[in-house]
């Protein structure tokens, strides 16, 4: 099942502010129309019958903010090749399949995955605010997943009876596509368990749409006993514009820990110029380089994949040109193994 778009449910407004408005009507204004993202792209007519061919394997849902960063005319844009569906998606790709990561075999309860030790995954939520081509998670069955509070219960009551865990990551999908008082819902289910000491938040919608950054997000996330990790997405330095430099200040500001993690993507990173400016872009705003992952050899992701011995040969040219402290550790994820595979 390819990731949902935007349920209005979960993202229906909690907060009179101006910015909470604001980020879920972004939502509402995405693009989800394969053909009209050709077109406000003005990009050559023979790109509308792929990408509404490839659509119907994996919607399109690309905000309007995210589109403005990108050049019209330039089907290679880097943003562009992100979120545009193209015929090679509907090749299958050999050693490519549905759950390369093994999610299915890691789940322990509906909506916790539990890999690694001391920490576990709650899928919050199955909705993103854009849908990267490249997702991992593009065929998960998010319909299974909890939608209640009450529905967690049987998750909660696994990690609170594991000591062994200390921190809980909220992934998805995009755990901030809920409202803030849902996630302080969630949030609030797991306080009481002492032996949970951090709460990491892996999202992409500061970055997308960088009002979702808003007050009552920063004082859910740093009022808490929980020490708050945000882990955001960013693979090209063109994505962070002054919006989304502003949103990421914000956090950091607000006494939060912030990492980035990319994916190396063939025609969007695969150089180690691109990725030496990200990095040193990233730290100017205080935001740690963290990961650069390895593809996830997941169905219709093929035309992605940039060979690992590129990808070593990146990082080692990254690593003439950087202090240590911005480099971002190549890892790659493999099935049933007890952590990430550090590449380089």
């Amino acid at each position: 099942m390819a990731i949902l778009a935007t349920p209005l449910r979960s993202v229906a407004t909690s907060s009179k502010t101006h910015s909470a408005r604001s980020w879920q009507e972004s939502l509402r204004r995405a693009i989800r129309d394969p053909v009209q993202l050709c077109r406000s792209l003005q990009l050559p007519p023979q790109y509308e019958q792929a990408a509404a061919q490839a659509s119907q394997l994996f919607g399109v849902f690309v905000p309007r903010e995210y589109l403005g960063r990108m050049k019209k005319g330039d089907e290679k844009d880097p943003l562009l090749r992100q979120v545009l569906p193209i015929a090679e998606e509907i090749e299958p790709g050999k050693g490519f399949s549905l759950d390369p990561v093994g999610d299915a075999a890691a789940l322990r309860a509906r909506g916790l995955l539990h890999k690694y030790h001391s920490r576990v995954l709650l899928i919050a939520s199955g909705a993103c605010a854009v849908h990267c081509r490249y997702c991992f998670r593009r065929h998960f069955p998010y319909e299974q997943m909890p939608r209640r509070l009450e529905d967690w219960q049987p998750a909660m009551e696994q990690i609170k009876e594991d000591t062994t865990i200390e921190e809980v990551i909220l992934s998805g999908g995009d755990p901030l596509m809920l409202t803030d008082q849902r996630l302080a819902e969630l949030a609030g289910c797991l306080e009481p368990i002492k032996h949970v000491k951090r709460l990491r938040i892996h999202t992409r919608l500061p970055v997308i749409i960088p009002s979702r950054v808003t007050d009552s997000l920063l004082s859910l996330l740093s009022n808490r006993h929980l020490m708050p990790v945000v882990v955001v997405h960013i693979n090209h330095p063109a994505e962070i514009d002054i919006p989304v430099s502003m949103a990421l200040s914000r956090l950091v500001e607000a006494g939060i820990l912030v990492l980035n993690q990319s994916v190396l993507l063939r025609g969007v990173n695969d150089s180690a110029e691109v990725l030496t400016t990200l990095s040193k872009r990233l730290v100017d705003l205080r935001v740690m380089p963290y990961y650069l992952h390895q593809l996830d050899r997941t169905l219709g992701t093929s035309h992605f994949e940039v060979p690992v011995d590129i990808g070593i040969a990146i990082i080692e040219q990254m690593r003439s040109r950087l202090p240590g402290y911005a480099m971002p550790r190549f890892v790659q994820e493999n099935r049933g193994k007890l952590s990430k595979q550090v590449l380089a």
